[in-house]
């Protein structure tokens, strides 16, 4: 019984977080019909909205980075078991975007904008590759462990997990982090930068730089001189020129 609630449970965080994903491809895309967009929602004067914006950034990159690291886990799991513990995590990282979606204030003010459709076409196209590599990358790794899905799995079955193994499939042969490359090329493709859309894009990407540099703590932990080789040989975001 117990094992078909957790993978019950790890299902159901996975539609919620299929649907956030979504979600969030349309607030950042500012896509017409959405009730909130980066762009899209209820306003305020400057000072509030900046302050609610930088906060909402804040608290998603609180959540991801406290509750990845292997310190956090290690306590986590005496709480929550192992086999839902990454579906736990993925429902914790919705909500708080989620909380972002709602309470985000819009600042209007438009400092560029491309009119040419060609130029605009261009954009778009870049907006769609940056989520294409995102999804990708997601299912290079191993999409289902990484949502928690294959966890609950093994674990209705009675197997254990395999060891964990440095793989370098596709993007991952030149860049060490695709995934938050795509994310990178996602949040700054607009072919209309206002204000909102820059403090958004501009805090996620410091967010992001500062997690690498704990994930890849934690992969040296985990592979040693493996990944110490990986990390000379590959660019960090985009593929390296000159390898050392």
């Amino acid at each position: 019984m117990q094992k078909a609630a957790f993978l019950l449970y790890a299902v159901a965080v996975y539609v919620v977080f299929l649907a956030t994903f979504l979600y969030l491809v349309g607030f950042v895309g500012g896509f017409a019909g959405l009730p909130l967009t980066v762009d899209q929602g209820p306003r305020s004067p400057l000072a509030v909205a900046l302050t609610f914006d930088i906060a909402l950034i804040a608290l998603f990159g609180a959540q991801h980075s406290i509750m990845a690291r292997q310190g956090f886990k290690r306590k986590w799991t005496r709480i929550v078991p192992p086999a839902i513990e990454r579906s736990t995590y993925v429902l914790f990282a919705s909500l708080a975007l989620i909380t972002l979606f709602l309470c985000w204030r819009p600042i209007g003010a438009v400092l560029w904008e491309i009119s040419s459709p060609a130029g605009k076409a261009l954009i778009w196209g870049l907006f769609a590759a940056g989520w294409v590599i995102v999804l990708t990358s997601t299912f290079l790794i191993d999409h289902f462990e990484l949502f928690g899905l294959r966890q609950a799995w093994q674990h209705a079955r009675g197997s254990r997990p395999a060891a964990p193994r440095l793989r370098q499939p596709l993007f991952y042969k030149v860049v060490r982090h695709p995934l938050y490359s795509g994310f990178f090329l996602a949040f700054w493709a607009t072919p209309r930068m206002t204000v909102g859309h820059l403090v958004l894009a501009l805090g996620l990407s410091v967010y992001m730089l500062i997690a690498i540099t704990y994930e890849e703590r934690d992969l040296v932990n985990l592979f040693g001189a493996d990944y110490e080789g990986y990390r000379g040989r590959t660019g960090k975001l985009f593929p390296r020129i000159h390898k050392r």
